[in-house]
């Protein structure tokens, strides 16, 4: 059996490298409820980028709603811009199967026709179910189904990863 370390901090560094050249004038940086919404809240600071970044959740639009009911996270968009011909980069910690990522993409469209949609991540996992694919990711790894990889962050805000059982 192998053990799965990295760097949560040494990711975030190559992440934030990576995120610099997509940035144009008007893109806005927009995370995935919850932990892309941490990645977008300190790429925004580290970046200097001016405003604030937006939170989005997948709540309302996930196909799986009858299996998991309705999240608490039901409240947690919150995009203080207009998304009208904006060019959004959206931030997650983890890709999987690309489904949150595409609830997140159908959310987005109810503010909005944005100029165009990228993607960065901090780790992609693999296991896609969808064609989803990101433009920056600072690792690729290889995740059992049967576990969960998931950023914590703590109260200084510096992040782990932890690899739990699903």
């Amino acid at each position: 059996m192998t053990t799965l370390h990295l760097d949560a901090e040494a990711l975030y560094a190559d992440l934030l490298a990576r995120v610099r050249p997509l940035l144009k004038p008007e893109t806005v940086l927009v995370g995935i409820w919850s932990g892309g919404a941490w990645l977008a809240e300190r790429l925004q600071r580290d970046l200097g980028l001016a405003g604030r970044h937006g939170v989005i959740s997948s709540a309302l639009h996930r196909d799986d709603f009858g299996s998991r009911g309705m999240s608490a996270t039901t409240d947690a968009t919150a995009l203080p811009f207009e998304i009208e011909g904006r060019h959004i980069l959206l931030i997650d910690d983890v890709l999987y199967t690309g489904r949150t990522v595409r609830a997140v993409i159908n959310e987005l469209f109810d503010f909005g026709r944005p100029a165009s949609v990228g993607l960065a991540v901090l780790v992609d996992r693999g296991g896609r179910e969808l064609p989803i694919e990101p433009a920056v990711s600072a690792a690729r790894v290889v995740v059992p189904r049967h576990q969960r990889l998931a950023l914590v962050r703590d109260e200084a805000g510096g992040f782990t990863l932890q690899l739990e059982s699903a």
